[in-house]
């Protein structure tokens, strides 16, 4: 995908969803993107791998209530074999460690952290990148390169920083077009809570959606469901902590740290096929 494909494609997804009771056409989307329906067909379904006619279907709410209830068998194995499975169903494999108590209070002090940006299915990221896994994976959403790159920092006080968009960008690569059995180590810096929260998460199959009380549920706290959605707004490491896979009871899928567009765009393409 070039770099500013992303951009049309929120777009295009801003206006399908704004407009899906409309049902619009191919001819419509195209022309409020000034594109040629041909050259949107084939920018979207190069990126989406499915036409815009399946993803409208993708965004709705039926279908996204459909998903949460498809999802109770795989929940209820979680629950019996302790969260160590089931194993994500796509060729990458995430796993994770945690600060200490002690490393937490230090806010990074004697870390060293390479950060830089790349682009991905979804737009611009930010990474950081640590020897012991990836400590912060954001995109741009409503800020600017230097404002993401503040709010990582201050995320990580005392830590050293050297940037090197090369290796951000080989990252970005591994994470989003896998190899077979390829593994990612994330690096997470939160309270207990947020971990438990982050680490219920890790096991979600690709496609798996998800409710607030349903991940209460997951770490045995089931009157916990506010408490689980500010701890998933606190997640730092998008996309591999894959809180975008989480909605209301409802079946809405709102609140999302870097924007509802681009959480509708990784549930309906996780859920393309």
């Amino acid at each position: 995908m070039k770099t500013g494909d992303y951009d049309r494609i929120e777009r295009a997804i801003r206006y399908i969803d704004a407009h899906r009771d409309e049902q619009p056409s191919l001819d419509e989307i195209a022309a409020h993107l000034s594109l040629s329906p041909f050259h949107f067909q084939r920018l979207f379904s190069d990126w989406a791998g499915i036409s815009p006619k399946k993803f409208l279907q993708c965004l709705t709410l039926q279908n996204a209530k459909k998903l949460l209830d498809s999802s109770r068998p795989v929940l209820e194995t979680a629950l019996e074999s302790g969260l160590s499975s089931p194993s994500r169903l796509h060729d990458l494999f995430v796993t994770s460690e945690a600060v200490t108590p002690g490393e937490y209070g230090t806010m990074g002090k004697g870390l060293s952290i390479t950060y830089g940006f790349a682009e991905t299915p979804f737009g611009t990221s930010l990474m950081g990148i640590t020897p012991r896994g990836i400590c912060w994976l954001s995109f741009l959403h409503e800020t600017s390169p230097e404002r993401e790159l503040s709010i990582l920092k201050a995320n990580w006080v005392n830590a050293e920083f050297s940037p090197d968009n090369n290796l951000a960008q080989a990252t970005a690569e591994r994470i989003f077009h896998p190899s077979k059995g390829d593994t990612i180590k994330v690096f997470m810096k939160g309270t207990n809570f947020q971990l438990r929260v982050w680490n219920a998460i890790l096991n979600l199959p690709e496609g798996t959606l998800i409710s607030y009380s349903d991940v209460a549920h997951l770490i045995g706290n089931p009157s916990a469901s506010r408490a689980v959605g500010s701890a998933l707004g606190r997640n730092t490491i998008g996309y591999l902590i894959p809180c975008h896979r989480v909605l209301r009871e409802t079946g809405a899928v709102t609140g999302y740290r870097w924007g509802t567009e681009r959480k509708k765009a990784m549930i309906a393409y996780e859920s393309r096929t």
